[in-house]
């Protein structure tokens, strides 16, 4: 598994961008911070169509379900991995996910 860095591309299920912001910038890969815990968490998501009566489109990422290293570590904080996944705001409520489409880099490999 490849780890994400701020340029990697996260996006809801209905495909909308999820805002990265890394919480260190102390480790980069070719120049880019690394993400971390929690990084993927709270962050803005722009555009979502999921847009109707009784539809609540994707805003905000939640809490990331799996995807974290259980050997690499920055800070004290487990760097995040490709296989991020976890739930949005959006309806249904707890059924959208958001995943890593590109980690934003391909040189830095890690066990999860």
């Amino acid at each position: 598994m490849r780890l994400i860095v701020a340029e990697a591309i996260l996006r809801c299920g209905h495909d909308a961008l999820v805002g990265n912001q890394p919480s260190q910038t102390w480790v980069r890969v070719t120049g880019i911070p690394v993400l971390v815990e929690p990084d993927p968490q709270g962050r803005p998501i722009g555009g979502c169509p999921n847009v109707g009566v009784n539809l609540k489109p994707c805003t905000s990422t939640l809490a990331v379900r799996r995807g974290y290293s259980s050997w690499v570590r920055i800070g004290g904080h487990q760097v995040a991995l490709d296989s991020v996944v976890g739930y949005t705001d959006g309806t249904p409520p707890m059924a959208v996910d958001y995943t890593v489409r590109d980690p934003g880099q391909t040189l830095v490999g890690v066990s999860s």
